[in-house]
């Protein structure tokens, strides 16, 4: 696909906005949480939100670490593990690792040029454009992002700070002006 920079580089800006958006979310919904909620697994075959933080940050470290030039699935890499919470698995140790998940997505994004929107990337022994391998990774995260939310607001229930325009507010929330309507999360550092 040839391209004058001007795709890519909107492109990759979009991509960078929408996986800030998502995290600011996460992270808005995980500062309500206290630590029992945070590893509360409501059933067998759920995950707690301590095991989706885990798993976001093994999958955004193995697929964004080394983008260009090694397959998205690192040989390190476990991912069963990644569902499993040991002793280790401390809620300070799971959020180091996010962080960590999220400035190997970050750095890797601010570093690619508009050259590089051409190429062809591996997951998993697959070839993939970077389109398609960008629209991959945003697309998991989210899905899990709105999995630690729905955990969220079900664990707070009424106690429950909104992300998004509150319930009943939407009239209000679309007279503002677009500069206003900002939805600040609560509780965020």
């Amino acid at each position: 696909m040839a391209d004058d920079g001007g795709f890519a580089a909107t492109y990759y800006e979009e991509v960078r906005r929408s996986f800030r958006g998502y995290k600011r979310m996460a992270d808005g919904a995980m500062a309500q949480l206290n630590d029992q909620e945070f590893f509360h697994t409501p059933d067998a075959e759920s995950n707690s939100t301590a095991v989706v933080v885990k798993h976001i940050a093994g999958n955004l470290r193995s697929r964004w670490k080394d983008f260009l030039t090694t397959d998205g699935e690192k040989p390190d890499r476990d991912r069963d593990q990644e569902f499993l919470l040991t002793v280790a698995d401390t809620r300070q140790d799971l959020m180091r690792r996010w962080e960590e998940g999220f400035q190997i997505l970050f750095d890797t994004i601010a570093s690619l040029t508009p050259e590089d929107f051409g190429r062809a990337v591996t997951i998993r022994n697959a070839p993939h454009t970077i389109l398609q391998a960008m629209n991959r990774s945003l697309m998991h995260t989210a899905y899990h992002v709105g999995q630690i939310l729905y955990l969220g607001k079900h664990l707070r229930g009424a106690e429950w700070q909104t992300l998004s325009i509150p319930r009943g507010k939407s009239a209000e929330f679309n007279a503002m002006k677009p500069e206003d309507r900002k939805v600040i999360a609560p509780n965020r550092p």
